[in-house]
């Protein structure tokens, strides 16, 4: 059965689409920490980071970092953090989030609640800046 990261690939569900190219996808977390924060996921559907294969791990910071840049461009932090945690979803995923410190990257805070609007305003702000 496909994951929900699989079928926003698809284009079944709806997301605000930050990047793609052949082997990844990046877009909005709908239940973001911060405004600015990105999924970045393989299309090879794999549940765990490490059991991805070797030429899709070693390709997925190359296409990570411009989208790390472009969130620092579009909002005031320090840096963009990276994460991966993998328990959401059974589908490996990076987050990439504005960070001040490190507590910024503490996933049981409370996530944001924004408007489709919103959404799109930073969906576009992140691509201006690619």
């Amino acid at each position: 059965m496909a994951t929900i990261f699989s079928k926003i690939i698809a284009g079944e569900i709806p997301s605000y689409k930050i990047a793609e190219n052949d082997m990844f996808f990046a877009f909005l977390d709908i239940f973001p920490m911060v405004e600015g924060h990105v999924l970045v996921v393989p299309k090879v559907e794999t549940d765990k980071f490490f059991d991805v294969a070797d030429d899709i791990l070693a390709n997925w910071l190359v296409f990570a970092k411009p989208l790390a840049k472009a969130i620092e461009r579009a909002f005031p932090c320090e840096r963009c953090g990276i994460s991966v945690i993998g328990l959401e979803v059974p589908h490996a995923h990076m987050h990439l989030v504005p960070i001040n410190g490190a507590d910024d990257l503490n996933f049981t805070r409370p996530k944001l609640k924004l408007s489709e609007e919103r959404f799109k305003e930073i969906q576009n702000a992140i691509v201006q800046n690619l």
